[in-house]
């Protein structure tokens, strides 16, 4: 899977006071699902005999492409965790997408604030679900402060032609939060707009919530974040230099940086699974380009914290991998936290932290059932 971030980010004023179109056109990316035989032919058809010169999907902007499909499937909500939840509104919005719409994630949420996953993270497992467009928005005091109908009027409807809107039946918006499900359907004829709400989701009859994975998460119940995701909680980040200890111990491992605002479980070591897109840069070709073939899923153990033993200084993300010598320095990898196996603790030599080491590792070999 190419990194190509299918994003469009507006920040503070220009959400409202520049015009939307300036900043999507600044920002053309879109997924490309359709070859480019059925892309003519849903807009200028074939000719008899000399096809016509069509732009290519990428070169058009966003606006272009919204009108050249039915009009835009718009999603709204805070989209922390993109929990299960969540996908029910992406399933929604996929369905339009097949329907000929053009499909637009509006994700609200503040900076300044943990998240269970980060704004790359969030895009990278958008784009991976097909979505054409994201708009992440802050909380900003031109958003907060706009009434309900300029909100549907203005950005919406004006601004990104929306034809379907697909909220969640707590959804709310606008000044002191007044606009809401009912309110979207009473400005459904005035405005020519389709509102689909998706109930919530359940689990052991309590509603799925960023609240409640965090809850899991701070008490490593990984099974449970999984169960309310509906995926292994996955912390991203390209491989780095570190001390080399591993590899003067003979227990190589492949190091990551998580994001200041990235909120993790408590330190210790996990079961994993890891995946690597593409190959390091140090050992590939210069023109190397990795493709949907260089993704791997490997199985790991993984370390969350200080390395105390070695008085680390900053909370990184360790991990042994099962079966590959490779060097992956400079890879883009995806770590997915299984299952909490022990708390990190202090050893008092790396002796003694190596032989933990392997004792960590074998009984990772009994989870996964490597031989």
């Amino acid at each position: 899977m190419k990194y190509i971030h299918n994003t469009t980010d507006f920040m503070g004023a220009e959400a409202v006071s520049a015009p939307l179109r300036s900043a999507l056109n600044e920002y053309p990316l879109d997924v490309q699902r359709r070859s480019p035989h059925e892309k003519i032919a849903s807009r200028l058809g074939a000719a008899e005999e000399t096809p016509p010169r069509v732009r290519s999907e990428a070169s058009r902007s966003p606006y272009e492409k919204i009108a050249s499909r039915l009009g835009a499937a718009v999603t709204l909500g805070k989209f922390d965790g993109l929990h299960r939840g969540h996908q029910k509104l992406l399933n929604e919005i996929q369905k339009l997408q097949a329907e000929g719409y053009y499909g637009i994630v509006f994700a609200i949420s503040p900076d300044d604030r943990t998240a269970l996953l980060t704004s790359g993270e969030k895009r990278h497992m958008l784009e991976e679900q097909g979505m054409d467009c994201v708009i992440r928005c802050p909380f900003v005091p031109e958003i907060l402060g706009m009434k309900p109908e300029e909100f549907i009027s203005d950005v919406l409807i004006r601004q990104l032609n929306a034809k379907v809107i697909v909220v969640g039946t707590d959804f709310r918006f606008g000044y002191q939060r007044r606009g809401d499900v009912d309110f979207l359907k009473k400005m459904q004829q005035k405005y020519g707009y389709t509102l689909r709400v998706i109930e919530e989701e359940r689990h052991d009859h309590r509603k799925v919530s960023s609240t409640w994975i965090r809850e899991a998460l701070s008490g490593a119940d990984m099974g449970l974040v999984h169960d309310l995701l509906g995926f292994y909680f996955p912390v991203e980040g390209t491989v780095l230099h570190g001390r080399h200890l591993g590899h003067q111990i003979g227990i190589p491992t492949i190091n990551i940086r998580p994001e200041p605002y990235k909120l993790l479980p408590p330190p210790g070591v996990y079961y994993s699974d890891v995946v690597i897109y593409g190959r390091s840069v140090v050992a590939a070709p210069a023109d190397d380009v990795s493709s949907d073939a260089d993704r791997r899923i490997l199985h790991g153990v993984t370390n969350i914290g200080y390395k105390p033993t070695v008085d680390g200084t900053f909370l990184g993300v360790e991990t042994w991998l099962y079966g590959i010598e490779e060097d992956l320095y400079s890879c883009n990898v995806r770590i997915q936290l299984r299952q909490f196996r022990r708390p990190e603790q202090k050893f008092t030599s790396v002796e003694e932290l190596k032989t933990q080491m392997e004792r960590d590792i074998k009984s990772g070999k009994e989870y996964f059932g490597v031989r």
